[in-house]
């Protein structure tokens, strides 16, 4: 009897394990391309990280090519620019994430403010909007109001009696202008995610605060601050993680010769030797150094974030 009985209970779990594997077949369709891509695009280059040790040659392969060790490394660090690339990669990198990230975060709770459907619904899309734009046109939208013999705003100026602005070539205006075009563009979209987690936010919480008469600075404060802390905390460890990584495209669209001194960063600095120069095996180490550096921080940033009760990314 008990065999019998154990034999029953198996076939009813393996039953009810065919039932749930059939009601979550869409959600797997779902993610099988997300899985695929990042199994194609992310984990199988991985194996090319090989060619930082080498001297690698497209001819004889990744696997005729001679090892050299930690050469290209000690090449990238006894390199003149190192430090130059280095100090305006983490400059540009400290403005993503100290001045930029607060914004998306500050138009999220501002929004959640409104209470006019038809205005929030018309903010939010012109928030949008330039999200939807390349930095090709972004940049150049700079460069038609910028330019300093024809640009918009400086034929303006000039006719007011001001003098005109060298916006684009100024070095001390690159950071500025970066700055400005990362918050127009990316700022709204940004917000979309801190906007679902106040969206889940319970209703009574802040009847609950009118009644004990918070007001609605206060509420932001006791109530909306704590439900996205969560994910400021893990969207922070994220950001961390590309710490190295200031956008190749914006960067290059932004530089001349004029401001390269403050303009020039690791990604750039890959695309100019490592494609144009075809040093495939220096460039290389260049992004091993990068990763290793935005993995460093991860894994420091979730262990800090444990410690102060939060769950972290893993």
């Amino acid at each position: 009897m008990a065999v019998t009985r154990t034999k029953a209970v198996d076939i009813k779990a393996r039953q009810r394990n065919r039932e749930e594997w059939k009601r979550g077949l869409p959600i797997y369709a779902m993610i099988l391309p997300g899985f695929i891509f990042f199994i194609v695009f992310k984990y199988v280059p991985m194996g090319g990280i090989m060619i930082a040790f080498q001297n690698y040659d497209p001819f004889d392969g990744f696997l005729q090519s001679a090892w050299v060790g930690f050469d290209n490394f000690q090449k990238l660090f006894h390199d003149p620019d190192f430090w130059k690339i280095f100090r305006n990669t983490l400059l540009i990198s400290a403005l993503n994430l100290f001045l930029f990230f607060p914004v998306p975060i500050i138009v999220s709770l501002l929004l959640n403010e409104v209470r006019v459907k038809w205005f929030k619904k018309g903010a939010q899309t012109l928030l949008y909007v330039p999200h939807f734009l390349s930095w090709v046109v972004v940049v150049s939208i700079t460069v038609l109001l910028f330019s300093t013999q024809d640009g918009g705003i400086n034929n303006m100026l000039s006719t007011w009696g001001y003098e005109r602005m060298e916006v684009m070539t100024n070095p001390s205006y690159f950071r500025i202008v970066y700055l400005l075009q990362v918050v127009w563009k990316e700022a709204g979209w940004s917000a979309i995610i801190f906007l679902a987690a106040l969206a889940a936010v319970d209703p009574t919480l802040y009847e609950a605060a009118t009644m004990d008469g918070a007001s609605r600075l206060r509420q932001i404060w006791h109530i909306n601050l704590p439900a996205l802390r969560s994910t400021i905390i893990i969207l922070f460890i994220l950001r961390l993680g590309h710490v190295m990584d200031t956008g190749f495209e914006h960067i290059l669209l932004l530089q001349n010769s004029l401001n390269i001194d403050v303009s020039e960063v690791f990604d750039t600095y890959v695309y100019r030797v490592g494609i144009l120069q075809a040093e495939f095996s220096y460039t290389t180490a260049v992004g091993l150094f990068k990763a290793l550096i935005g993995l460093g921080l991860v894994y420091l940033a979730n262990r800090a974030s444990r410690k102060i009760g939060e769950e972290g990314v893993y």
